[in-house]
């Protein structure tokens, strides 16, 4: 008998001595690519970048790319082509700043109100915002004003839109606070969708109907310098509230009562949180038109990279939702002889990505 236990310790001591290296391995392994993530992160956008400006119908090298910036920085005599110069400099480069800029503050807002109204299913339009901005520039199409009048409509109605929401919703809250926000969101949204509808049964068929059709489904195709303009101090502010209060965020995802206990101004927080997020949201929306599932599925692919702590997921899932944007506008610009419009691929993209959100969720539920 003493033989036999001497035999399966030794047995046990052997196996455990040969799941030690496996073991070490799998946390050597994950240690490295946690490693990775920081120079990854920095790296693929720039990489993106570059290549998304010699992308297009009119061929530009890297060569020629690098020899025009060093010439504008005074690092070298050479010049390239006034053809390229003005398609990397006027036609592209505003172009893909504004996918960056529109794909970082969609991200930005999907992923705050992800964590402050506890809901992983909730994306930056909730609160109407896409909806109000999207009947501004209707409506704007529809006068025949102005691309600058038609953006500063879009941008007014859409802000308008979420102060209607959160006015209602502090008005007939009854108990939790961020289920009424949401309800009240969805009702806004739902009446300025409607509002748009009608704004295209009223449209002249033959001019203004496709304009306003095309321009709700999404595009940057017509994007110049002075939109960069437009599109940059409001992502610049919305972004900056963010970040400077993502740690505020934590104890907001945990609820109202506990945010509460460990010290949280819930109210302010959430009045900021909102702001930056509709501002944002509005802007993007008055300059590229409605791109939805940015806001959807940016926040949980940054979130299995870093987890869950917003003082991370932030800031990565704003470097991700940049990059993800200007993929699919290069997409858009290079899938055939049509540009295809944003919002297309991007519901083409997001669809299936929801329904296998859709099944963790359950699981996870259950």
């Amino acid at each position: 008998m003493a033989d036999g236990v001497a035999e399966s310790v030794e047995s046990s001591v052997e196996v455990r001595e040969a799941e030690a290296p496996a073991v070490g391995l799998g946390s050597r392994l994950k240690a490295g690519a946690a490693r990775l993530r920081l120079p990854a992160l920095i790296l693929v956008p720039i990489i993106v970048f570059l290549l998304s400006l010699t992308m297009g119908r009119f061929d530009v090298s890297l060569g020629e790319l690098f020899t025009l910036f060093g010439s504008k920085l005074g690092l070298t005599d050479a010049t390239v082509s006034d053809e390229v110069s003005t398609v990397i400099l006027n036609v592209r480069l505003p172009r893909i700043f504004a996918a960056l800029l529109i794909g970082a503050g969609l991200a930005l807002s999907g992923a705050a109100y992800q964590g402050m109204f506890r809901n992983p299913l909730v994306s930056s339009d909730i609160l109407g915002a896409s909806a109000g901005a999207g009947f501004g520039a209707a409506l704007g199409i529809m006068l025949s004003k102005s691309v600058i009048v038609t953006q500063v409509l879009a941008l007014g109605f859409g802000l308008a839109a979420v102060l209607v929401t959160y006015t209602l919703a502090g008005r007939l809250r009854r108990g939790d606070p961020t289920l009424f926000l949401v309800l009240t969101g969805i009702l806004v949204g739902t009446v300025f969708t409607s509002l748009i509808s009608i704004l295209k049964v009223l449209a002249d068929p033959s001019d203004k109907l496709p304009a306003i059709t095309f321009w709700l489904m999404g595009s940057l195709a017509a994007v110049n310098r002075q939109d960069i303009l437009i599109l940059v101090v409001p992502m610049l502010l919305g972004g900056i509230a963010l970040l400077v209060v993502r740690w505020h965020l934590n104890p907001l995802s945990f609820g109202e009562e506990e945010a509460q206990a460990m010290g949280s101004e819930t109210t302010k927080m959430r009045i900021i949180v909102i702001g930056a997020c509709t501002l944002m949201t509005a802007s993007a929306v008055s300059v590229g038109g409605i791109i939805g599932w940015v806001g959807l599925i940016i926040p949980h692919v940054a979130r299995g990279l870093v987890g869950p702590d917003y003082g991370r997921l932030l800031p990565v899932s704003a470097v991700i939702g940049g990059v993800y944007l200007l993929l699919i506008d290069d997409i858009a610009r290079l899938a055939g002889p049509l540009e295809m419009p944003l919002g297309i691929l991007t519901a083409l993209i997001g669809a299936p990505f929801f329904i296998f959100l859709l099944a963790r969720t359950r699981r996870a539920w259950t």
